[in-house]
């Protein structure tokens, strides 16, 4: 006759795997005692679901951080970041030395020199008549609005910048640099990086506003029959795979995916061209908000990238699925409100033309309030 009870289980040995898998209970987050963005981003860590990931992400950070070592922590940034405000996060974490080298889109590049310059984004809605704002020369991001007469002020000056430098051949890297040195906004990332000597690359800048300006640039050198400035694409491979080649051990974070995910990536890759085989990224963690399921890259998971030996078959790495203008702010100020740049020496790149000497390392003070401001520790969250 078959029983009406539960089923319960009566080996011994199916009881102790039972035991063990269920030896980790979720733990609720508790706001009376949650008073600081570290200790949230702490509690999320023993929660579920998307929470969860955000406190793996920012474990995996903290390793990243905090290796003896001293891997050369590479920052790739796509999605509109600047629009949705995250500015001055992205620039704290360059000053702060909690990245060493950049890969971004020129799109956020153009608009940290945009607010640079004293432009602003504003708060819209995505319910907006975009036609009206095309006759007010209005462009929106989703729920956000710039000036495009700014804009075009703007690309033209970038043109213009663009006649005063020597002809030739630039990367993206040694273009940024000198676009860099006129910048005086101190919240400025493109400022922050060339204060520290961070590389900051941007392998698509043609597709962007800069690449708009550098376009005008471009016709007017040819119209006066004269040589200008142009982007060598190809030069910023060859110089993003010499930082990997000569770094002890390299880490990636992924904020968003796009062209700078697979750049970096890339250079994981083209390593052979000099001989070498780092074994992939020790550490690599990810913010996006794309699905694996697409088969896109920007969603691949990152055990898919060790398919591919960009990624090590040995590395801690993390996902969170969740909108970087969320999720970031979270992750960095973990990082920063537990002080993890304080024991990381800095990282000094010798470059010659496209040839990167050597890199090497001092160590890391304190960053003086002048350069960084002062970083206060978020209460009552």
């Amino acid at each position: 006759m078959k029983s009406n009870f539960p089923k319960r289980l009566e080996d011994s040995a199916l009881k102790r795997q039972k035991n063990e898998i269920l030896s980790a209970p979720v733990t609720a987050i508790d706001l009376e005692k949650v008073t600081t963005i570290q200790e949230l981003v702490e509690s999320f860590q023993n929660t579920s679901i998307q929470a969860r990931n955000i406190g793996n992400v920012a474990r995996v950070f903290e390793r990243m951080l905090t290796d003896p070592e001293r891997p050369t922590i590479l920052l790739g940034l796509a999605g509109p970041l600047i629009a949705a405000g995250l500015r001055k996060v992205i620039r704290d974490m360059v000053a702060y030395g909690l990245v060493d080298a950049i890969v971004a889109t020129g799109a956020i590049l153009y608009q940290d020199y945009y607010q640079a310059e004293g432009f602003k984004h504003y708060r819209g809605t995505p319910d907006a008549d975009d036609r009206k704002l095309r006759d007010l020369l209005i462009d929106r991001i989703y729920d956000t609005y710039v000036d495009e007469e700014k804009f075009n002020f703007l690309d033209a000056k970038i043109g213009r910048f663009a006649d005063r430098l020597p002809a030739g051949e630039y990367s993206s890297r040694s273009f940024l640099t000198e676009l860099s040195k006129e910048i005086k906004d101190s919240n400025s990332i493109l400022k922050a990086a060339y204060q520290r000597g961070i590389p900051v690359f941007s392998p698509a800048l043609n597709d962007s506003s800069i690449g708009i300006g550098l376009t005008e640039h471009y016709h007017r050198m040819r119209m006066e029959h004269k040589q200008g400035v142009v982007i060598n694409s190809i030069r910023d491979n060859y110089e993003l795979t010499q930082i990997v080649v000569q770094s002890k051990r390299t880490a990636a974070i992924y904020v968003a995916g796009g062209v700078p995910k697979n750049f970096i990536n890339d250079s994981i890759v083209m390593a052979y061209i000099f001989g070498r085989d780092t074994g992939g990224h020790k550490y690599a963690i990810q913010m996006t908000t794309d699905s694996p399921h697409w088969g896109g890259l920007s969603g691949s998971t990152l055990s898919e990238a060790t398919s591919w030996g960009k990624v090590n078959r040995e590395a801690s790495t993390a996902m969170a699925f969740v909108d970087p203008s969320v999720s970031l702010p979270l992750v960095a100020a973990y990082a920063l409100h537990k002080k993890l740049y304080q024991n990381r020496s800095r990282i000094q790149f010798d470059w010659q033309a496209d040839t990167l000497k050597k890199i090497s390392y001092s160590s890391q003070s304190r960053p003086s309030r002048a350069k960084v401001g002062r970083l206060k520790t978020l209460q009552n969250v």
